[in-house]
């Protein structure tokens, strides 16, 4: 049985007047989403914004219900067994959400109660040890500055010790300590047998933790497979030079670049050959030459940047 179980899910959002008045049906942010997430899995959810992953992650926290299809987390369905469904999940927002007149201490205390648990105290320690939060435990959330209240977000989702675990841009905006910190402590649950969905913009964060990655686009599935095939069908070389000059119009369709730093998909050193030389014939010159293996984002992008899918529903 597996941990996570989303099929057919779709979500349409119904239009307004004025869009009705203009021929348009809704929007649909999820279109017939279909995949199953197995116990003991690392999972990346990847997408653009927009894609429909925060929608897909409210409908299976019970936030939000499908206009179609069913969502089951350990057999439980999250609409007709939700109860059963929401004590299996650990769910991380994006937002930090907190309350303003309690400690730390206490507030995972009161998370715990929701679950019906009591004397949690020994995990409680445990968390907050883990989590870099030992010294601000009798702290109130007001005082805590926003990466320490991340790490509360994270605690209060692993109170009940939940066997599936959802993180919701656990990352966003926050430092390099506490990506370490968190990464550590939810890889040493997921080697216990915790399962883990994990959606992130932080590519190399996906392709370093995640055993299989789904890919959505406007609502659809548009990859599903392996982290190490998904990396095996990319380019198998990339090249990355500096330049500051503006790259011709042949190349820049290809190219990723980010400031001065170009990055080209090469197959082989014939491929090399002729980007070097069609740079060259463009006057432009380069520093910093040098080859690497293509990684998640360039696969990532390769994908987005395919036949585009419609987002509005059909009449």
């Amino acid at each position: 049985m597996p941990a996570v179980s989303f099929q057919s899910v779709t979500k349409t959002y119904p239009a307004s007047r004025q869009q009705r008045a203009q021929g348009s049906a809704g929007l649909r942010a999820l279109d017939q989403v279909t995949f199953d997430i197995e116990e003991g899995e690392f999972f990346g959810l990847l997408g653009p914004n927009g894609a429909g992953k925060t929608t897909l992650i409210s409908i299976l926290a019970g936030l939000s219900r499908p206009s179609s299809g069913s969502v089951r987390v350990h057999g439980f369905d999250v609409q007709a067994d939700f109860a059963q469904a929401r004590r299996k999940l650990g769910v991380v927002p994006q937002e930090l959400v907190f309350d303003p007149f309690f400690n730390v201490r206490e507030s995972l205390r009161i998370q715990s109660g929701y679950f019906g648990i009591r004397n949690n105290d020994a995990w409680i320690d445990e968390l907050l040890q883990s989590l870099g939060l030992a010294d601000k435990a009798e702290a109130n959330m007001r005082q805590l500055s926003g990466g320490m209240k991340r790490r509360v977000l994270v605690a209060q989702a692993l109170v009940h010790k939940p066997p599936v675990i959802v993180l919701d841009e656990p990352t966003a905006g926050v430092d390099v300590e506490l990506r370490q910190t968190l990464w550590h402590f939810v890889a040493k649950l997921n080697k216990q047998g915790s399962t883990v969905l994990l959606t992130t913009h932080y590519l190399e964060e996906a392709e370093a933790l995640c055993n299989r990655i789904a890919m959505l686009k406007q609502g659809r599935v548009i990859a599903l497979d392996r982290t190490s095939e998904l990396l095996r069908a990319a380019a198998s070389n990339v090249l990355r030079f500096k330049t500051d000059g503006a790259l011709p119009a042949a190349l820049a369709g290809q190219a990723r670049v980010t400031g001065r730093i170009v990055q080209l998909p090469a197959h082989n050193a014939h491929e090399v050959e002729q980007l070097l030389a069609a740079v060259r014939q463009a006057g432009l010159a380069v520093e910093d030459v040098e080859m690497r293996k293509a990684d998640l984002e360039d696969v990532f992008i390769d994908l987005m940047a395919g036949e585009q899918t419609p987002l509005e529903v059909a009449r």
